[in-house]
């Protein structure tokens, strides 16, 4: 029998059926990352969304045989120690194929069209004091023959793709930043930076993508870009990205991560200067949340542990 123990039960809001397998089944609302060691113990499984289970965790977790994460990123989990002792982890894939690039799309309709800004505007009575049935306070762009670099290829970068095109937008589909060679059908990391009306990050964290868009990367680009992230806080040196949006670097920039989540008080994204710029929009990691892509995680967090109890783990990361 498998002892199942499911840590983040608060953190998607779906309907999570049980497996059709033999086990028990142990859920909490949430937990502290001071609780994961105790609450797994005994656990064969363990179902975790981004609560951190490293080296140390692993060794003292001896019967532990899978991690399930909720999630498709997998950077909270140490998976050199699970391949050393034959734990299974398994990801979620594809489910938010829709949510998320409609998410990408939203923020960079809202920046060109400089919709925070009207609205405040709004508020300020700016409309009702208008001397003819409008006004032009804030410049408004097209999407349409704007150039999107896309970084990051997948479902979710492809699914962006497919949006803009929609949108009559000219697609870059970027190569790695350290690339020796560029491949067909891509574009060199720093030509993409410096042509681009908007460049959306979609690859996923690690040791080579950390920081790929600092100083340098914000100064080579346009000064009417803008730079979207649904991706990883982490790609982005946050720091730099503050003074571009003080300092006029480029014209905008809408995320929906930030290296760490939930984020302190000072975080250098978050100070109060920063989010009352109408060129700057902030959402909470929510461009994965829709009400059918939190069901099509659950439903495929089921079908992983299910599988693995066969004994035909299926979408494996190690």
């Amino acid at each position: 029998m498998e002892r199942i123990v499911y840590l983040e039960g608060e953190s998607i809001v779906a309907d999570v059926r049980r497996p059709a397998c033999a086990h028990e089944w142990i859920e909490y609302a949430k937990t502290t990352q001071a609780e994961v060691e105790a609450r797994l113990a005994g656990a064969t499984i363990a179902v975790v969304n981004k609560l951190c289970i490293d080296a140390g965790a692993i060794a003292r977790l001896p019967a532990l045989r899978m991690i399930a994460v909720a999630a498709t990123g997998t950077n909270n989990v140490d998976l050199e120690a699970c391949r050393a002792r034959g734990i299974v982890v398994s990801n979620i894939r594809g489910y938010a194929v829709h949510t998320v690039p409609e998410h990408a799309i939203a923020l960079m309709l809202a920046l060109s069209r400089n919709l925070a800004a009207y609205r405040e505007s709004v508020q300020a009575g700016r409309w009702q004091r208008s001397e003819q049935f409008c006004f032009f306070d804030h410049p408004i762009r097209d999407l349409h023959g704007a150039t999107l670099a896309v970084v990051g290829g997948g479902s979710l970068g492809s699914g962006v793709a497919r949006l803009a095109a929609a949108f009559g937008m000219r697609v870059l589909q970027v190569e790695r930043k350290d690339a020796a060679a560029c491949r067909a059908g891509h574009t060199p990391f720093a030509e993409a930076l410096a042509v681009a009306d908007v460049v959306s990050l979609h690859c996923p964290l690690t040791p080579e993508t950390r920081g790929l868009i600092g100083e340098a990367e914000l100064r080579a680009m346009k000064p009417s870009a803008l730079l979207i992230n649904t991706a990883r806080g982490g790609l982005v040196d946050e720091a730099a990205l503050a003074r571009a949006l003080k300092e006029g670097w480029i014209a905008g920039a809408g995320f929906d991560v930030l290296s760490q989540e939930p984020p302190a008080d000072d975080h250098p994204l978050l100070a109060p200067e920063l989010l009352a710029l109408p060129n700057f929009l902030l959402t909470p990691h929510v461009a994965w949340a829709s009400r059918p892509a939190m069901q099509a995680l659950a439903d495929q967090l089921i079908d992983n542990i299910e599988a693995f109890a066969r004994g035909e783990p299926k979408n494996r990361v190690a």
